[in-house]
């Protein structure tokens, strides 16, 4: 598309003077303490002043033109929270419907794309000067446009000549390409940058959630991150090759960051001065006796071509179209638990639930394809199954979503798995989770070698048990072991037995005799073998007892000095 670039019509001297002075206006009232991502230049001093250099790649409105109205010379106003009522000639305020979408979009952006660092207000400079918000906010809840919003032909005569690429599917000409929807895309970006912002599963320039989730990853492009200025700019050269552009979208986009407000659909305040036309006035979206009427396709020149004939672009076999009787596309009301309410694994072991969460519209409708993000929070070493800390899973088509299995770390304790959506502010869901030490309920002697010991000698074989957990294997068990005093025959049968400092013994790392050992733990295969023991001087039966986590115990008779 390179040959395309440039053949743009550029606006008369007067209306550049009057432009080039209104910024210097607003530049100079700007509030301290803005971090302004470009400082507007007048034309006295444009010539002194460098034209950051036009991006190598198309521009995604094919350079198509776009509304040079400024923002006021005033600071924004709050809307007067206690009657409701928003600031007189209201030109802060955009649609709720776009300004859901912006902040949808960056939301996206802010996961996907971190390091891009993109505000939502950037899209809202983007797009208040390629639509004026939809114009004005002229969408059905689904987000679409009532009325296709179409550039001009990009047939050569003022404009880039741009050969049709889409057969007229957007844009309803098979001649020529035109820019489409409220961030203007021209076809052939469209079919490569195209996103489904609102998740019905459709990629329409039409709708205001898609086109700005495809702006912000367009603005977004070759790893630019826009808090820094050089990128900044590059992304919206990217957009459109313009100086003038360019200073327009970035006086919107610090003017929203100083303070914007939402407004009803329909309500917002249309734009009049476009880069192709030198006069005009603000009108109310809603004193339009007529749906906004997208750029003419003929242009002021010397000697002006034969308007051409409007075309209604036809709506593609998959797409919902911007007739307001098309379903609406709902939104998200209820996000609930649809699984258990706590979670529990031994160390290193898997969970017997996943957390899953339910997404419900208005009507109490599941809700498929939206994405729900969990996240481990807290003092653990447990993962995702892949070793994640957060993923992201969309719901299926009875609207839950489950998370991929839990793996339980070493570490014991409790912490919390949340769930939230990306683009709502419905509260999140949480499980409480826990990490218990791992547990044995039975001990048995792994051999039947026999355990006996001539006076003052050493046993010919050393203890070796299994440790089993409901029948499975209990591997890393924590254990103990104690040589114990033979209980008498009227003995409490739940009292703690007493340790015997007498007959068979343990040797420490010095060699003195033990009779007591902890800090055991069964092998991966749930087995256990004791040091060596000795016998000393005394005779008789003797007992051994050996506990674990979990309540698992076994008592082994030894026979010593025999």
């Amino acid at each position: 598309m390179a040959p395309h670039m440039g053949r743009r019509l550029r606006k008369g001297a007067g209306t550049t003077a009057v432009a080039a002075l209104a910024v210097a206006a607003l530049s100079a009232s700007q509030a301290p303490g803005i971090v302004h991502a470009s400082t507007p230049i007048d034309q006295a001093a444009s010539d002194a002043t460098p034209t950051p250099a036009p991006t190598p790649e198309a521009p995604a409105s094919g350079n198509s033109p776009y509304y040079t109205d400024l923002p006021p010379l005033v600071s924004p106003t709050p809307p007067n929270t206690s009657t409701g009522t928003l600031p007189t000639g209201d030109q802060q305020g955009i649609p709720a419907t776009v300004l859901d979408a912006y902040k949808k979009a960056a939301a996206t952006l802010a996961t996907d794309r971190p390091n891009c660092h993109l505000p939502w207000e950037l899209l809202g400079g983007i797009g208040k000067v390629e639509s004026g918000h939809a114009n004005g906010g002229r969408v059905s809840v689904n987000g679409t446009t009532l009325t296709p919003i179409l550039g001009p032909v990009l047939n050569g005569a003022g404009f880039a000549n741009i050969t049709d690429t889409d057969g007229g599917v957007y844009d309803g000409d098979k001649v020529h390409d035109r820019a489409v929807g409220p961030m203007q895309f021209i076809p052939s970006t469209w079919a490569s940058s195209g996103k489904d912002g609102n998740g019905d599963g459709v990629k329409d320039p039409n709708n205001v959630y898609d086109a700005a989730l495809a702006a912000g990853f367009y603005l977004c492009g070759n790893g630019r991150d826009v808090a820094v200025k050089a990128d900044l700019d590059k992304a919206i050269l990217s957009y459109n090759q313009s100086q003038e552009y360019l200073t327009t979208v970035t006086n919107w986009f610090d003017f929203y960051r100083r303070g914007t407000h939402e407004v009803p659909d329909g309500t917002g305040t249309l734009p009049s001065r476009r880069s192709d036309r030198t006069s005009g006035g603000h009108t109310p979206a809603q004193q339009t006796p007529h749906p906004p009427v997208s750029p003419p396709s003929t242009k002021p020149a010397p000697r002006p071509k034969p308007p051409v004939p409007p075309v209604k672009p036809p709506v593609p076999p998959t797409k919902p179209g911007g007739d307001p009787s098309t379903p609406p596309v709902p939104r998200a009301t209820t996000f609930e638990n649809a699984g258990a309410d706590e979670l529990t694994a031994f160390a290193g072991g898997a969970f017997g639930g996943r957390p899953t969460a339910r997404v419900k519209d208005a009507s109490g409708k599941a809700m498929a394809k939206v994405s729900v993000k969990f996240e481990i929070v807290g003092d653990t070493d447990t993962r995702f199954a892949g070793g994640a800390g957060s993923v992201t899973v969309p719901t299926a088509a009875d609207g839950t979503a489950a998370a991929p299995a839990l793996k339980a770390g070493e570490k014991t304790g409790t912490f919390t798995v949340r769930a939230t959506l990306a683009t709502s502010t419905l509260a999140a869901v949480e499980w409480k989770a826990t990490v218990v030490a791992r547990q044995a309920d039975r001990l048995v002697r792994a051999d039947a070698k026999a355990l006996t010991a001539t006076p003052s000698g050493e046993f010919a074989n050393q203890v070796s048990v299994k440790a089993t957990y409901k029948t499975g294997v209990a591997s890393g068990v924590a254990a103990s072991a104690a040589m114990i005093v033979t209980p008498a025959a009227d003995a409490d049968p739940k009292a703690a037995p007493k340790a015997n400092d007498k007959g068979p013994y343990f040797k420490d790392a010095k060699g003195n005799p033990v009779r007591e050992l902890k800090d055991l733990k069964t092998d991966a295969n749930g087995l256990l073998v004791l040091p060596k023991m000795y016998a000393d001087a005394q005779t008789g039966t003797f007992l051994l007892r050996l506990t674990t986590e979990g309540g698992g115990t076994l008592t082994v008779e030894l026979k010593g000095a025999i």
